[in-house]
């Protein structure tokens, strides 16, 4: 069974920053690109920042700047490191990773719980 685990949210003052981290782990075989999402209540889930394999980045424009997203792949793990934050980064932050099983045919999306962060004004 794979689980992604998010960590590193919490509660931040604006203009602050907050590192957020996502591992993968069980019968994994490969993973492709890596992503992190979030959702503000009531709004739609938001690409965030997304990482290939070979370490190629892309954000939207509004974190573009302000948010780093980086990935290391002996661990299965990818990072975000958010500063400048503002209140409207405010929501649950998910990760995702594209993955190939063990025993798999093809590759799958599987997500993670979710981490809040909050930031006050």
């Amino acid at each position: 069974q794979v689980q992604l685990v998010e960590s590193g949210g919490g509660l931040v003052q604006a203009g602050g920053s907050l590192r957020l981290s996502c591992a993968a782990s069980g019968s994994i075989v490969n993973i492709n690109a890596m992503g992190w999402y979030r959702q503000a209540p009531g709004k739609q889930r938001e690409l965030v920042a997304r990482i290939t394999s070979a370490g190629t980045t892309n954000y939207p424009d509004s974190v573009k700047g302000r948010f780093t997203m980086s990935r290391d792949n002996a661990k299965n793990t990818v990072y975000l490191q958010m500063n400048s934050l503002k209140p409207e980064d405010t929501a649950v932050y998910y990760c995702n990773a594209d993955l190939l099983e063990y025993k798999g045919i093809s590759y799958v999306r599987r997500w993670g719980q979710g981490t809040q962060v909050t930031v006050s004004s």
